[in-house]
């Protein structure tokens, strides 16, 4: 039986929410910035090095054809990129190499 994306994105929405309360669904209905940075801040563990993990894996689905909500994802991922620029005391060149890459699919 092959894995679906959607198959990969519930099993990754279940184990998002067993293994750290963190509702995949409720976080993608965010529509500011303040809201997400509220929401995540309210995690407990979720560093820097975790919200860019977060925003990698929204990235790679949003970037992926097949994925109806593809934009959604993509939106989502650059505004994580965007608050871990805002957060961190390191300059990353990777992360603006990120932001840049989500930001031209975006426009």
């Amino acid at each position: 039986m092959a894995i679906t994306l959607e198959n990969q994105i519930e099993n990754s929405k279940r184990m998002l929410l067993d293994e750290m309360n963190f509702d995949l669904d409720k976080f993608l209905a965010l529509n500011t910035a303040e809201a997400i940075n509220e929401y995540i801040s309210g995690f407990d563990g979720f560093n820097i090095e975790n919200i860019e993990l977060l925003a990698a894996s929204l990235s790679q689905i949003g970037f992926d054809d097949n994925c109806s909500d593809s934009r959604l994802y993509l939106e989502k991922a650059l505004q994580l990129y965007e608050l871990c620029t805002l957060k961190s005391k390191t300059y990353s060149f990777e992360r603006e190499a990120n932001i840049r890459a989500l930001k031209d699919v975006l426009n």
